[in-house]
């Protein structure tokens, strides 16, 4: 028996020497990926019998710690720095956020995980590369942190275990649910969730003011809705989600006579319906319920939106994108189960509806693109594999060459992944920037209208700086500043020099900025303060309000006022005044087509200055000059405007 299985040693070292050429240093890493390639190769192919007698959970989590340390020197350091984060965890106190854990975490695990040996991330991702079972390559880093926040970011062998029998269950669960009434469902088409029957809970459609309970039914391809009859269900209503590019499904309220009061619901909209079909899920307190409906149903819209736009037009390829995503639906039922106190965010378990949200997700879905293509669906750790090894699915349209080795498929992976690899990482680094961001955002947004108002004129203070000045060069206070800034603008003008102005004034702003670098501005203004202290009364500060209130009010009556004289003018409703717009009107295009815009600029510039000099103010007093602005006023206020009507209810218009 010994020499057989040193035979089998030796035969392993021949073969790894043959096919791989590992770099110095990574022997020992590149050893282990091979070793774990061959028995996986065997495992996957009765993968439902290994994952309920908990070999495969238990031979797979001893892969990823012989990856994690592949030799005597990793291991050696990996044990010092678990010791030095443990020392790190013990010393810092358990802070608020931990009172969010669910129990499952804070009550067992850590019975179960006290000095038991843990995996990271990077190996829990590398197993997902070789078996998209329990991750996927191209979520798996964000499905790792919501099943390892309560752990300290490692993942333990029981949690591992139970997540992997979770999954099986779901995936046997699903498999016993019955088909939609009056539907057939397509070979490759299979139920993802079900919800609205007597053991889950209910599912109510909306059509107009009347609701029916029912049966809701998700697939790889549709939604079936089936109303609740007398004795069974009616049949079902289908919303294919496969080919309508331009429906969409959107969070929704609902409430008694359609009263918007409960945000519980989901509509889906199309341009070939006339009305949104609004689904309804009661709960009592939270609407994660209808988040999750949500997130699945975009999630099967997005991948189908994705399979269209790259053009994957080969039924096995797109077969195995089918099945990348039914496993991640398929883990987020799992982790659904583990924590179902605090339910974990839908979108970190999903791929298109993470991506799509994600920075730089399009990018990721390109590289996704193109690393399908060189994806041997074929071979046994495969996505569409491994759920028909699991009685899930059957062979997709086509030929399926069984047979070929895993390790063809790893070559393949290592070329294709790395691009891939590089734009997940870059999404999610800068999806931390963006959070960060936002963070530092959250102050402003809890103030109140006063607090905001405040702030806004804090930001504003250095402008005042800058009206005092305008004013200055307007008024001609300082004739030679004001003659400078004229020259300066006619000459722009005349010699359409506006680009490179607008240039100058972008270096000045990058001067300023170089500026307020060199003398350390950043870490001299951390925070602006703002003084919200008064020298008013109660009283007083309430009569202000209320003047400001009223002020607000009639600057909103004279925009409508100002509004409705113009429509009046346009539909001609005063015909005299519109007589006079469009001669004015008529004129000023004559100009405008025969003057050059230069002159006219230069013209209006010049008006203005001179209008605004002490002398032209001093003539137009003495001889009366207000003259013009008065008849301009009364033939403004002469305009009748149309009446307005406010009413309850649109009246119907006659057919």
């Amino acid at each position: 028996m010994g020499g057989q299985v040193k035979a089998s040693e030796d035969s392993l070292v021949e073969g790894f020497e043959a096919e791989w050429k590992p770099e110095i240093g990574q022997y020992s890493k590149k050893f282990v990926e091979y070793c774990s390639i061959k028995a996986l190769t065997n495992m996957c192919q009765s993968i439902e019998e290994k994952i309920s007698d908990g070999s495969f959970s238990r031979l797979t989590f001893d892969m990823m710690l012989a990856w994690e340390m592949p030799s005597a020197a990793d291991e050696e350091s990996h044990t010092e720095c678990m010791g030095k984060e443990n020392e790190d965890r013990k010393a810092v106190k358990v802070t608020s956020d931990h009172d969010e854990i669910p129990l499952f975490y804070t009550d067992i695990m850590p019975l179960l995980v006290n000095n038991e040996p843990s995996v990271g991330e990077d190996a829990f991702v590398w197993m997902g590369s070789l078996v998209p079972l329990v991750s996927d390559v191209i979520n798996g880093r964000f499905t790792y942190e919501i099943l390892t926040a309560p752990t300290g970011n490692r993942l333990h062998s029981p949690a591992y275990d139970i997540f992997l029998k979770e999954m099986d269950k779901c995936i046997k669960h699903l498999q016993k649910q019955a088909t939609p009434k009056g539907v057939e469902l397509a070979d490759d088409e299979f139920i993802l969730h079900v919800e609205g029957t007597a053991s889950t809970q209910r599912v109510v459609r909306h059509i107009g003011k009347t609701s029916w309970p029912g049966r809701l039914t998700l697939t790889n391809y549709a939604l079936y809705f089936e109303a609740s009859g007398v004795i069974t269900y009616e049949d079902a209503l289908k919303i294919d989600l496969s080919k309508d590019a331009e429906l969409s499904v959107k969070p929704t309220a609902t409430g008694p006579w359609g009263a918007p009061l409960f945000d519980k619901a989901i509509v889906v909209e199309s341009p070939e319906q006339s009305e949104g079909i609004v689904l309804e899920f009661p709960e009592i307190t939270s609407s994660t319920r209808r988040d999750h409906w949500l997130a699945l149903t975009k999630e099967i819209m997005l991948m189908h939106k994705f399979l269209s736009k790259f053009k994957v037009e080969c039924p096995i390829q797109a077969w195995e994108m089918n099945a990348r995503t039914i496993l991640c639906i398929i883990r987020l039922h799992a982790a659904r189960e583990m924590l179902r106190i605090l339910p974990p965010d839908p979108t970190k378990f999903l791929i298109f509806a993470l991506y799509d949200e994600l920075p730089k997700g399009d990018y990721v879905l390109e590289e996704l693109a193109e690393s399908l293509k060189k994806v041997n669906c074929g071979h046994p750790s495969s996505a569409s594999s491994i759920l028909r090894c699991m009685n899930l699915s059957i062979a997709a349209s086509g030929e399926v060459k069984e047979g070929k080795e895993l390790e063809e498929h790893k070559h393949i992976s290592d070329e294709s992944c790395s691009s891939l690899e590089t734009a997940i990482n870059q999404s999610k680094e800068q999806a931390k920037a963006i959070e960060i961001a936002k963070s530092t955002t959250e102050g402003l947004k809890d103030e109140g209208i006063s607090d905001s108002i405040l702030v806004l004129l804090e930001l504003l203070k250095p402008l005042k700086s800058v009206l005092p000045w305008i004013r200055e060069v307007v008024s001609w206070e300082k004739p030679a500043t004001t003659l400078t800034v004229i020259a300066t603008t006619l000459l722009i003008v005349y010699k359409e020099w506006v680009g490179q102005a607008i240039a100058a004034c972008l270096l000045t702003i990058v001067v300023k900025m170089l500026q307020a670098r060199k003398k350390r501005l950043t870490d001299k203004c951390n925070e602006i303060v703002v003084c919200t202290a008064s020298d008013q009364s109660t009283v007083e500060s309430i009569v202000s309000a209320q003047y400001s209130l009223i002020t607000i009010h009639e600057m909103l009556q004279a925009a409508n006022i100002m509004i409705l004289k113009i429509w009046s003018i346009l539909i001609s409703k005063a015909r005299k005044h519109a007589d006079t717009v469009m001669v004015a009107l008529t004129g000023l295009a004559i100009v405008l087509a025969v003057v050059p815009f230069k002159y006219i600029v230069m013209g209006g510039v010049l008006y203005g200055f001179i209008m605004n000099s002490k002398p032209m103010k001093y003539l137009g007093n003495n001889s009366n000059d207000q003259s013009g602005n008065r008849r301009l006023k009364e033939w403004w206020e002469s305009i009748p405007i149309i009446p307005v009507r406010v009413v309850d209810k649109l009246p119907e218009c006659p057919k």
